[in-house]
């Protein structure tokens, strides 16, 4: 009969202060390497399941831009363009904002109805875009020998449920990428909140996109009572007026629902 200790005698033991057995070091090389190689494995199927967020962001690479058009602050800043250039084409109506988190309602109540001569970076992802201005009138500025602002439009194309996200626009646009979803939120309502212009992502296009800049039910800024609604999948109603080529939804507050 042996005693327990001579039964163990071979058996690898780890203690702090000696080297490590041979045999218990080449199981815990394996066992790493396999949590490592699941680890990688889970986070490349996580990634595999996310929408693709698409090409966007500061389009440092076409230089500074600059065009002229007629500008509007209701429901947030925007220019509807009357003479473009390669990359902005005439006829287009254009988001702008500041810099950082700041929009820059004040700069173009000032020139309300004016044609006014914009300069600054682009953001673009896909069909949206919008003009982070320079600063003071570098940025925004009345149009000299442009002659008078021609008479806008509006297209009213009556009332829709929708479903999507409200997001910033300014993020949205590739300031940050995917710039929505959740994780997006707290970011999102802080760059509103500073007068950036919010933008609604259909599930489908409506009116040919899926883009639109919101509004209250009044046409004016978006009601705090939204905020808490960004980042979120909703459904909602919404009367939608097209400006050149946006499109603006005045939502209907009482019909929103969260959707799973």
């Amino acid at each position: 009969m042996t005693s327990p200790n001579e039964n163990n005698s071979d058996t690898p033991f780890f203690v702090g202060y000696l080297k490590i057995p041979a045999d218990l070091k080449r199981f815990l090389i394996t066992a790493s390497l396999a949590l490592l190689a699941g680890f990688l494995g889970m986070g490349v199927l996580l990634g595999a399941t996310q929408d693709d967020p698409g090409a966007a962001g500061f389009r440092f690479d076409y230089g500074r831009q600059t065009v002229t058009g007629v500008v509007e602050s209701t429901p947030y800043p925007l220019m509807r363009v009357t003479q473009g250039n390669e990359h902005i084409k005439a006829g287009h109506t254009l988001m702008i904002t500041g810099q950082g988190k700041n929009g820059v309602m004040a700069r173009v109540r000032a020139l309300e109805g004016q044609l006014a001569t914009a300069s600054g970076i682009l953001l673009e992802r896909g069909e949206l875009d919008m003009l982070q201005l320079r600063g003071g009138k570098n940025g925004l500025a009345a149009a000299e020998g442009e002659g008078t602002a021609p008479t806008l439009e509006t297209e009213a194309l009556g009332r829709w449920k929708m479903a999507g996200e409200i997001c910033d626009g300014k993020c949205l646009a590739g300031a940050m990428n995917p710039g929505r979803g959740l994780a997006h939120k707290a970011c999102a309502n802080l760059c509103i909140i500073g007068g950036i212009p919010p933008v609604f992502v259909s599930s489908k296009p409506v009116a040919g996109t899926e883009y639109f800049m919101v509004a209250d039910s009044q046409g004016q800024e978006l009601p705090k009572g939204a905020y808490s609604l960004v980042g979120q999948f909703i459904s909602l109603e919404a009367e939608l007026e097209k400006r050149g080529d946006m499109v603006v939804m005045k939502i209907d507050l009482d019909t929103v629902e969260v959707l799973p």
